[in-house]
Formats: C-alpha cells, sequence, structure tokens
C-alpha cells in the first residue's frame, strides 16, 4: 500500500509563519477527511529551514532556555511556546525541518510507530553518509553512540496529533552552527552532548542533496507516493 502525498520545500522561513502554514494544512487535511474527498490521500510533508529561534514544547520547562530575552536579541533569536511534544530545542540555518503533516487513520499508524519510521529515515540517511546513529531508550531522537559517555544527540524530534492528523516533526543538524546549542539543555538534557553531520564528516555538505536524499528515505519507510512536488 502506497499513500498520496504532496511534497513542499518552503526554504527559509520564520518559525511562526510556517506553524501558521502546518496548521492551515492540517485543518484542510481534517476537512477533506470527513467529507470523505480524497481517499488515500495522506497528507503533506514540508522542509523547510528557520532563522535562529527556540522552540519549547508543551511538556518543556521554561527554565531549560539558559538566556534572557536580551541576550536573544543579541544573537538575533527568537523564543516559542509550541503545542508540540517534548521540550526545548533550536532550528537554524544549515538544520533541515521536516514537518509531516500526516493522516495516520489512512496510513492506519499510531502515534509510536509514525515516530519510530520517522527516526528509521533518519537512521538510513544517516547511514548513507557512513555515520552509525540509533535511537536512545526512554527519549526520541536520533543519536550517534546512544547510551555511551560521548553520546550526542544529531535531530531531535517533537511532533503533535489532533483527531489523527500529525503536525511539527523533526530537526536534523546538517551545517548548522552548534553554538546556538549552548543557551538551552537540547530536549531537556544537562548533560548530553549535540552534533551535526558537518562536524561528523568534518566537511560542508549541501544541503539541498541531504534534502532530496532524507525525502526518498521518508518514502521508503513510509510507503508514500509523491502526487505533487513545490520547491
Amino acid at each position: 500500500m502506497t499513500y498520496a502525498i504532496k511534497f513542499l520545500d518552503i526554504g527559509l522561513i520564520e518559525y511562526k509563519k510556517a506553524w501558521e502554514f502546518q496548521e492551515k494544512i492540517h485543518a484542510l487535511l481534517k476537512e477533506n477527511r470527513s467529507k470523505e474527498v480524497a481517499i488515500n490521500h495522506a497528507g503533506s510533508l514540508i522542509f523547510c529551514e528557520h532563522p535562529h529561534v527556540y522552540t519549547l514544547g508543551k511538556s518543556g520547562q521554561s527554565n531549560n532556555l539558559l538566556i534572557n530575552n536580551d541576550f536573544l536579541t543579541r544573537i538575533d533569536a527568537h523564543f516559542y511556546k509550541s503545542d508540540r511534544g517534548g521540550d526545548i530545542t533550536y532550528h537554524g540555518p544549515g538544520q533541515i525541518v521536516g514537518y509531516p503533516i500526516f493522516d495516520l487513520l489512512t496510513m492506519k499508524l499510531g502515534v509510536k510507530e509514525y515516530i519510530n519510521r520517522i527516526e528509521e529515515a533518519i537512521i538510513l540517511l544517516l547511514k548513507d553518509f557512513h555515520i552509525n546513529s540509533s535511537r536512545r531508550k526512554g527519549a526520541t531522537g536520533v543519536w550517534l553512540n546512544s547510551d555511551l559517555p560521548d553520546e550526542r544527540k544529531i535531530c531531535a524530534v517533537g511532533v503533535r496529533v489532533s483527531k489523527a492528523v500529525t503536525m511539527h516533526g523533526f530537526a536534523l543538524n546538517v551545517n548548522t552552527d552548534l553554538n546556538y546549542f549552548a543557551h538551552i539543555n537540547p530536549c531537556g538534557f544537562q548533560n548530553k552532548g549535540v552534533t551535526s553531520m558537518q562536524k561528523e564528516l568534518g566537511l560542508d555538505l549541501d544541503i539541498n542533496k541531504v534534502k532530496n536524499i532524507l525525502k526518498y528515505k521518508m518514502q521508503e519507510v513510509f510507503g508514500l507516493r509523491f502526487t505533487e512536488e513545490i520547491s
């Protein structure tokens, strides 16, 4: 079984605008389902990048942001409280942010399996670049050297599911400026490292190439068929 999906790469976009865009697609997908408009149409997959921003999940702790508003201004960053799951994370240029807006009823997936498949797509992508990664017990996302003293996170996952339709998603560090993570306890962890593909490989990557490979890893693990591709 394959599921029809629209793919959109909306480039560099301010976090709040991307959030509002997601909400519109999310509402439309639920509306179409209720009208039985699009049988086997399972939603949209959005890729983008954000200017420097910190976002706090609905279960997160505000004190995991370690700087005040004046310092946020000084480093040209913004802060938002989000309705996704998880704690605090950073988004910025050089990072692939993925927003799958998927109808889990159509795809016959539970939330746990949905998150598992996102992580699997990232793990498969990293394997193509000779970076070994895995999940971490008791935490979402994708990690390197999980449960070892030098474990470090390369991809964060935080989602919201309303009436079985997903929002928000994942953030993969490609050429990300990791210095921005020093101003938070990433995902609420105080003593865990953060890394990027650039840091692990010792070179800058073509982010569009990485996006293209990741798009097809998502297609593989979710059984997607792209009906429309917009950049």
